[in-house]
């Protein structure tokens, strides 16, 4: 059984999703960030960084298993499970690859822009402006990307997982904030359809349930 700490944003449905397509036995424990859930001790206790999501793999070798941060999760089960990333080879460095692409780019440049734009008490046109731009560059990136393969490993992986619940929310609002720089994105359109499509990426998508 895993136990799944993790609240309603891009972060932790990209967990969800890779537990509901490896079919893992999981039991979800809501982090309320509203609350400041994040920062309870027995909480810190599995993520030390106060972020979610984070697991306890009670069914590890040698006992359980606590991870924090979503890349090192969805690497450590595809790799209990065998599913969704290469063992070696092209693949597996692809799909890694566009992991960390995710996990250094797109999840930091979008929740940003999201910051300043919706949250920051204060409206500052040039960082509103810096950071969807650089939204709009990395989308136009993955639509590149997608032109060349039908998913951004190649074969779908934890790296789609990761990616598709932040482009999910951000694609039409940054394609319509910076069409110039994004384009039509129709391999992205293409590739949320397909991702989206999946029944485990669904359920995935609506947990928590709140």
């Amino acid at each position: 059984m895993i136990d799944f700490y993790t609240w309603t944003t891009p972060n932790g449905r990209k967990v969800s999703i890779m537990l509901e397509e490896t079919g893992l036995p999981y039991e979800v424990h809501p982090v309320d960030l509203g609350k400041n859930e994040q920062f309870a001790p027995e909480f810190l206790k599995v993520s030390p960084n106060n972020r979610i999501p984070a697991i306890v793999d009670r069914d590890a070798d040698g006992g359980p298993v606590s991870v924090f941060e979503s890349g090192a999760i969805l690497i450590y089960l595809a790799e209990k499970t065998g599913k969704f990333l290469a063992p070696k080879g092209e693949q597996r460095a692809k799909a890694l690859e566009w992991l960390m692409w995710q996990m250094g780019g797109v999840g930091p440049m979008l929740g940003q822009a999201s910051h300043f734009s919706n949250s920051a008490p204060e409206k500052i046109p040039y960082a509103i402006d810096r950071y969807i731009t650089e939204a709009a560059r990395l989308i136009k990136v993955l639509d590149t990307r997608l032109g060349d393969a039908a998913f951004m490993g190649g074969d779908y992986s934890i790296a789609d997982m990761a990616t598709y619940p932040w482009i999910k929310i951000a694609f039409p609002l940054i394609a319509q904030a910076k069409p110039e720089i994004v384009g039509e994105g129709a391999n992205v359109k293409r590739w949320l359809d397909a991702v989206g499509a999946r029944p485990a990426v669904q359920r995935g998508m609506a947990v928590p349930q709140t």
